[in-house]
């Protein structure tokens, strides 16, 4: 028997071909394995049908640890056409499927060992790596993935690395990043000038030392540049934040290992799991040791461990675990080219530890923590891009833009769904071409033809821009999607389902009325919505200013209450022009001016502000975080939501603040835990309502205010206790870094 087996999952550069020359060999079957230029692998087996039916089934059982296979169609045949079985040279003809390159992954067991072993020839080599690890997405220049269309061209291999390359019974076979001391890329330790002082394995150790004693360093990943320093020296993490210009946003912590992880966080047994899984992520951890300066006024600060040789070499000269922050000035990309990152932050790195390979595409570090058990993305970057997310009902190529805070973007083919790396804030220029960039690889990756391009609602967001752009030139449709339809129509894309009672959460979110959305109870199907309730709209005194200062988000609410005045002008060294602003607001605020909102987030934000948590945003989401930290020591009173329910319903948030504001001499903690329950206590009983109401028995929970653990955790309980099932997302963030997702569904569903 002949069986012609085609396999399309992630099952390129990751050991699956020399898998499959070894199963075949071991049954005896003739035939060929190869790489095909679009989705997936080409195997034919030759011989007996009982010998071919075991090796299908070991070819599921036992596939390599990087490789995940979504689908084998197998169509069989008889008759034998070759003599003993091979490996077969990567096809360059693509077939118009999608090609699923795998992500960068963090150095496996194996290569460290290699690396430590005094015997081995890469001993102390920086860039070891295998079939099992590496870098793969941030080096591809081309497809199909093979070492030519790598930013490894470059460094012609070595007769033994080529040896190794060629052996398919050797661990290296095919790895695209080969390399040893001889032949492959080679790291120096530069000073501000970018004079090399130190290279090879000296200079990791040195740098280690240097930020032991207070130095800051720039040191390049397999994605782009991170600064370091010391985090148990304050001194060096305030030098750090001045010349980054932040202030206050909380810093990422590498550890050397779990032990060290442990010294700083708690770390339960899920957390661990995916903090040492090949993806490493940044785990957002509770705090068990205060490190001044890391994460201000947070009960979490976020770790993760060594994904390169060249970080795990660093760290063995350092006693305690090392700031780790993305290289990049607010609301920009990541730096990733070596001359623009001397030349960027000259005056903010003491010292640069670079090596002389490309990155072909800049990826930031992915970001996750569990809430009530499940893990949840916030930022989904290296080790997850370019792995599609299933979106089995749809049916035609899609682009989808994303909003304009925390974007990526999203190419829909063939029933998968392509996020970009994590892009950011686009309403800069540079960040606009990063976007471009990436979306214009993943549709090459992809050999997607969009049929339309989704976007946000707002008119004004410079990804609807670009939409728009593209539309025009590609003569297609530019879809414009509602935010909120968008966070839940990702839950309900992710989890396969028709119609849904949803729970979108988040800060603010241009409505279908031409409102600010930002606290919805939505009745969704894909193709659309009705909004069946959603929080008290209030008034956002000053517009955007009300999102940098909270107090303005509390003086529309509290302006008339008695005392508040005072309260306002206490803090008037919270404001850019004190008192004399502090009087224009409250003359603003009782003139009713300003932008009206329903947001959850400004509602925490005001809540921060009136209990003296947070009076002034620093980054995103900075007051809302700070009330949960701050929630988490106290206790609820117990308080009835008030709810009108003429269609849509309304949660009322104006009770809740006069009753804070009477309050406001019992302990914060408790206060800030109520605020927290009562607007979760009053979203669930409207989406009960209504989920009993439309014979629904399933809600979506999504948006950014859903990673706070405490509101989750009350929403999910209330709905459980009403027979409902509460979904959220698990493979894209519930927050703006999924909006793609959401977008690209639902066009897809309005295209018919």
């Amino acid at each position: 028997m002949r069986a012609v087996i085609h396999v399309s999952g992630i099952v390129q550069g990751v050991g699956f071909r020399p898998f499959i020359y070894r199963l075949a060999s071991a049954r005896g079957l003739n035939g060929y394995v190869l790489n095909k230029g679009d989705a997936g692998v080409e195997i034919v087996v030759e011989g007996e049908r009982d010998d071919i039916d075991d090796f299908l089934e070991a070819m599921h059982r036992e596939a390599p640890p990087l490789a995940s296979i979504e689908t084998s169609d197998v169509t069989w045949e008889t008759g034998e056409r070759h003599d003993g079985f091979e490996i077969r040279r990567s096809s360059q003809q693509r077939g118009g499927g999608a090609s699923i390159v795998p992500p960068d992954v963090s150095i496996c067991d194996d290569c460290i060992s290699e690396m430590q072993d005094s015997d081995d020839r890469r001993h102390r080599y920086f860039f070891t790596t295998c079939t099992n690890c590496g870098p793969r997405y941030t080096t591809i220049t081309g497809l199909p993935y093979d070492r030519p269309q790598t930013t490894m061209d470059a460094f012609p291999m070595c007769e033994r690395c080529r040896k190794e390359y060629t052996d398919p019974g050797d661990r290296r076979y095919h790895a695209q990043t080969i390399a040893c001391p001889d032949c492959g890329p080679q790291v120096s330790l530069q000073n501000s000038d970018g004079t090399a002082m130190e290279t090879g394995a000296m200079a990791i150790r040195r740098a280690g030392v240097l930020l032991m004693e207070g130095a800051i360093i720039a040191v390049k990943g397999n994605g782009g540049f991170h600064l370091a320093c010391s985090a148990a020296m304050p001194s060096a993490i305030e030098r750090l934040r001045e010349g980054l210009g932040r202030p206050r946003k909380p810093f990422a912590l590498m550890a050397a290992d779990l032990d060290m992880a442990r010294d700083v966080a708690h770390v339960d047994e899920r957390e661990q799991e995916l903090l040492a899984s090949a993806v490493r992520p940044i785990m957002l951890l509770r705090k068990r040791r205060q490190l001044p300066g890391v994460s201000p006024g947070l009960h979490t600060v976020g770790v993760m461990l060594p994904y390169t040789g060249l970080h795990v070499m660093l760290l063995e000269s350092c006693s305690e675990p090392l700031v780790m922050t993305s290289a990049n000035m607010p609301g920009e990309p990541i730096l990733y080219r070596n001359k623009e990152a001397l030349d960027r932050l000259d005056g903010i790195a003491d010292f640069f530890v670079t090596y002389d390979r490309r990155i072909a595409h800049r990826c930031d570090d992915s970001v996750v923590r569990v809430v009530n058990g499940s893990a949840a993305l916030i930022r989904r970057s290296r080790g997850y891009v370019p792995t599609p997310v299933s979106a089995a009902a749809t049916s035609h190529d899609v682009l989808a833009l994303g909003p304009e805070l925390d974007v990526t973007s999203c190419v829909l083919s063939g029933g998968r769904a392509y996020l970009s790396p994590y892009i950011g804030n686009v309403s800069r220029p540079a960040t606009q071409d990063f976007l471009e960039r990436e979306t214009e690889h993943l549709l090459g990756l992809t050999g997607a033809t969009p049929e339309a391009v989704a976007h946000d609602l707002h008119p004004g967001f410079a990804t609807t821009k670009m939409a728009g752009r593209y539309a025009d030139e590609h003569d297609v449709p530019a879809v414009a999607v509602q935010h909120h339809h968008a966070h839940v129509a990702k839950v309900m894309a992710e989890h396969r389902i028709g119609e849904t009672i949803g729970i979108a959460i988040d800060g603010i979110g241009y409505g279908s009325d031409g409102s600010m959305w930002g606290g919805e109870v939505l009745h969704c199907r894909l193709d659309g919505f009705t909004r069946v309730g959603h929080l008290e709209m209030q008034p956002m005194v000053g517009g955007d200013l009300a999102t940098r200062y909270p107090l303005r988000m509390l003086a529309g609410v509290l302006h008339d209450a008695a005392g508040f005045a005072d309260f306002l002008r206490k803090h008037a060294a919270m404001f850019p022009h004190g008192m004399q602003e502090i009087e224009v607001v409250l003359r603003q605020a009782a003139n009713e001016r300003g932008v009206q909102t329903s947001s959850c987030g400004r509602v925490l934000d005001a809540t921060a502000a009136l209990l003296d948590v947070c009076h002034r945003r620093h980054y995103e989401g900075e007051p809302a975080m700070l009330l949960e930290s701050h929630a988490r020591q106290g206790a609820a009173f117990d308080i009835t939501p008030e709810i009108s329910w003429d269609a849509p319903a309304v949660l009322h948030t104006s009770p809740l603040f006069r009753w804070l504001w009477q309050h406001r001499d019992e302990d914060s903690h408790d206060l800030a835990s109520t605020a927290e329950a009562y607007l979760a206590g009053g979203l669930a009983d409207i989406a009960i309502s209504y989920a009993h109401q439309e014979h629904v028995d399933v809600v979506a929970l999504a948006g950014g205010c859903a990673y706070n653990e405490h509101i989750s955790r009350v929403i999910s309980a209330s709905l459980e206790r009403a027979g409902l099932r509460c979904i959220r997302n698990r493979l894209v963030p519930a927050g703006d870094g999924g909006i793609s997702y959401g977008q690209a569904v639902v066009a897809d569903a309005r295209l018919g």
